[in-house]
């Protein structure tokens, strides 16, 4: 008898099914890897990298709803001001955007997330747990979310939701996640150049171009924003006053990009504002604090203000916290103005800020200057004052502006925003041509007449002559105002010019004058004529010209 062992058909059978099985296991991880893969390539595909921040939002969340087979998807984005997330894209949910819904960070379920910083699944919606009505109304009651982060900060919050129950597995709450964090680079990356190009164009349309023309003054400045491209808080300004006196401003907020750039602007405004109805540079400076402390509170500026008088004599100037400039005289050597040197704006000092006048005689330089033109890691500051001095020594303003940036710059980029602002006042004897075109308006006529003082501060004549000057084209100039346009208004052009001690000047229009109205008209041309040498007027279909003769052998009108 022969014993007969287990029979083979049985182990064949185990393992045969554990054959299968293997092969079912495989086959399942090589499914799931392909759909990992699958949703990997969906969120990374390279078409998306050309889309602006909403259209890249809405494609990813339209993927991530077919994905993962959800009703809802959502990116609600930090809002620091406020520190709210605001709904700021969504996927089954236009509503919330519409709404403008905003969830105050550590409230709701976003909320949460945000101040939690890690996913979180909720698989029984309670309304005490989401604070937005529409995603209420929807009806959903399944929700997962995960943060945004970059470097370590919260930005935001993506979320996903059904209107049945399910089970969100692992590799789901990974690809949610997956996809946030591209959506948070996306966002830094989209947000930063954004940024940055609203901050330089607001920069570049806050400071000057051109200067405006100051007759009697050279005016030439320079900014060179840091290496990185970025945009910083330095600005300067100067403008003309309709008393004839000429402002002069230098100013650093403190911070860099959008932010400093805004407050920039603001504060550019309100200074001009102010120098409108305060005359002193102190007192300017104690307004602009008290707007800065209320409006803008946390944020700090140093400012210094200048005001050129309307003879161009004497500047008045007003330090918050900002370097002094430096002046220089006719055979004299370049030396920091010595004044004091008041808080920086934004800081509650509760002091009265002071205002400190010097000479500024003909041939007198002034130059205004931003720490980051003298601070470097590799020079010193009185080093770098030092340097400054000597760069500044001779020439005109944009001369000396020319040599101060060579010699401060070495031929690197910059470690950080430098500007700079230089004024030369013109020494006696004939000045350059004054050209004017302003509107012909009753409030042109003190612009024309300040304008006028200011360039024949340039001059070596007479108080007589400068008297006659100023009456005589002043009228010619009212006159133009009075008769030379209807309602539809114009301009007058005004061209004065100094030659050996005579002046001449032509005052034009293209209007058709009008007859005088009323009694005791007609008498502007008896002031001219009183005032100058020599008077003609040519009037011709396109317009009149009224051509003035000064000399300083006239007698008063």
């Amino acid at each position: 008898m022969t014993t007969r062992g287990p029979t083979r058909e049985g182990s064949s059978a185990d393992r045969a099914d554990a054959s299968l099985a293997g092969v079912a296991i495989r086959s399942g991880r090589k499914a799931a890897e392909v759909e990992r893969l699958r949703r990997i390539d969906a969120v990374t595909d390279a078409a998306l990298m050309h889309l602006d921040v909403h259209e890249l939002l809405d494609e990813l969340l339209e993927r991530v709803r077919e994905i993962l087979d959800v009703d809802t998807a959502a990116v609600l984005l930090h809002d620091r001001i406020t520190n709210d997330l605001v709904a700021t894209a969504t996927s089954g949910l236009d509503d919330e955007v519409r709404h403008g819904i905003r969830i105050p960070m550590g409230q709701g379920f976003a909320g949460r997330i945000a101040v939690e910083r890690r996913p979180v699944v909720v698989d029984e919606l309670d309304e005490a747990e989401v604070l937005s009505p529409v995603l209420r109304a929807r009806g959903i009651t399944t929700l997962v979310g995960v943060p945004l982060i970059n470097e370590s900060r919260v930005i935001g919050v993506l979320h996903v939701g059904s209107q049945t129950p399910r089970t969100f597995e692992p590799a789901d709450i990974d690809f949610i996640q997956m996809v946030a964090d591209r959506v948070a680079l996306a966002i830094v990356a989209r947000r930063s150049n954004v940024e940055r190009a609203a901050a330089a164009a607001l920069q570049h349309s806050l400071i000057p171009e051109r200067m405006p023309p100051v007759p009697g003054v050279e005016v030439a400045a320079r900014y060179l924003p840091a290496g990185d491209g970025g945009v910083g808080g330095d600005w300067y300004d100067v403008f003309t006053l309709p008393s004839g006196r000429v402002g002069v401003v230098m100013g650093d907020v403190i911070g860099r990009g959008l932010p400093a750039a805004v407050v920039m602007g603001r504060l550019r405004s309100a200074l001009r504002a102010y120098a409108l109805d305060t005359v002193e540079p102190g007192a300017v400076l104690q307004r602009l604090d008290r707007k800065l402390q209320h409006f803008e509170a946390g944020k700090m500026t140093t400012v210094l203000y200048g005001v050129l008088d309307a003879d161009l004599a004497e500047l008045h100037l007003s330090s918050a916290g900002h370097p002094l400039p430096m002046t220089s005289v006719p055979g004299g050597e370049v030396a920091t103005v010595d004044a004091p040197v008041d808080p920086p704006l934004g800081v509650d000092s509760g002091i009265q800020r002071r205002t400190t006048s010097i000479p500024f005689p003909p041939g007198a330089m002034l130059a205004l200057f931003t720490d980051g033109l003298v601070e470097r890691r590799d020079l010193s500051i009185p080093e770098g004052l030092a340097r400054l001095r000597t760069a500044l020594g001779t020439g005109t303003a944009e001369h000396r502006c020319s040599e101060a940036i060579r010699a401060m710059v070495d031929h690197g980029d910059p470690q950080d925003d430098m500007a700079l602002l230089v004024l030369h006042r013109e020494e006696g004897g004939d000045s350059p041509p004054l050209h004017l075109d302003v509107p012909a308006v009753a409030t042109s006529l003190g612009l024309v007449r300040a304008a006028l003082r200011r360039w024949m501060a340039g001059l070596d004549i007479s108080d007589k002559l400068s008297f006659d000057v100023l009456l005589g084209i002043g009228e010619a100039a009212a006159n133009t105002v009075a008769h030379a346009y209807g309602p539809g208004g114009g301009n007058i052009g005004i061209e004065v010019s100094s030659a050996g001690g005579v002046i001449l000047a032509t005052v034009t229009d293209t209007g058709t004058w009008r007859h005088p109205r009323g009694q005791n008209r007609g008498r502007g041309l008896m002031i001219m004529e009183g005032c100058s040498a020599e008077m003609t007027v040519d009037t011709t279909d396109t317009g009149t010209e009224v051509h003035l003769t000064f000399r300083n052998a006239v007698e008063a009108p």
